[in-house]
């Protein structure tokens, strides 16, 4: 959730969902191993040399053959099998990406006295899923803090942090989720904020 513009009757807030550097990452490294799996299983196939150590290698590793032959029953096809499952995840996982679902923004207008949350799904004729609330509605502005126990031998605590937005006809809004990531002070700079610009009161 990071501010994206802030002014006298404005406040715009941005929201990342599938565009996060771990996904992008995961989805990298699944595109690459299932690549790797599906022309395994090809050349297999086609009876080809599957993986050839150069002379450098097989100097150092004197043990090691000078190729590997995998035959495609069983082993060629069930590496393509698997090559094409993980290729059909990175796709779907790289059109997530490309369309930014579950992203959007959180904004907040004295003008209009509306607060309108905008996040998008897949394209088509409901691609963009709105919220909005009048800013009468508001009551307050919370930060509810749950303790965890992590861990099987150290049992450590931790304490994780969710900013909600309580109104009157939905309840309680969360603003801000665990994956975002934030710390203490971010958390408490954002709700500050928000409780300012709107004129209610911070509960914690």
């Amino acid at each position: 959730m990071g501010l994206e513009f802030r002014s006298k009757d404005m406040l715009v807030y941005s929201m990342t969902e599938t565009r996060r550097e771990t996904n992008i990452f995961w989805a990298f490294i699944i595109f690459l191993g299932s690549l790797g799996l599906f022309l395994v299983g090809i050349s297999s196939y086609l009876v080809n040399d599957l993986v050839i150590f150069s002379e450098e290698i097989r100097s150092d590793f004197p043990f090691l053959p000078d190729l590997i032959y995998f035959p495609f029953n069983p082993q060629g096809a069930t590496m393509a099998f698997y090559g094409i499952a993980g290729l059909c995840i990175s796709f779907y996982l790289w059109v997530l990406i490309l369309w930014d679902v579950g992203g959007g923004y959180d904004i907040f207008n004295k003008k209009d006295k509306n607060i309108r949350f905008i996040r998008r799904g897949f394209p088509g004729k409901n691609r963009s899923i709105i919220l909005d609330i009048p800013m009468n509605e508001t009551i307050s502005v919370r930060i509810i803090t749950a303790v965890k126990e992590r861990g099987i031998f150290t049992r450590t605590l931790t304490y994780e942090s969710i900013i909600y937005l309580e109104t009157i006809n939905h309840g309680f809004i969360p603003l801000t989720r665990l994956e975002d990531n934030l710390t203490g002070l971010e958390i408490t700079n954002k709700a500050g904020e928000i409780s300012l610009f709107l004129n209610r009161r911070l509960y914690y």
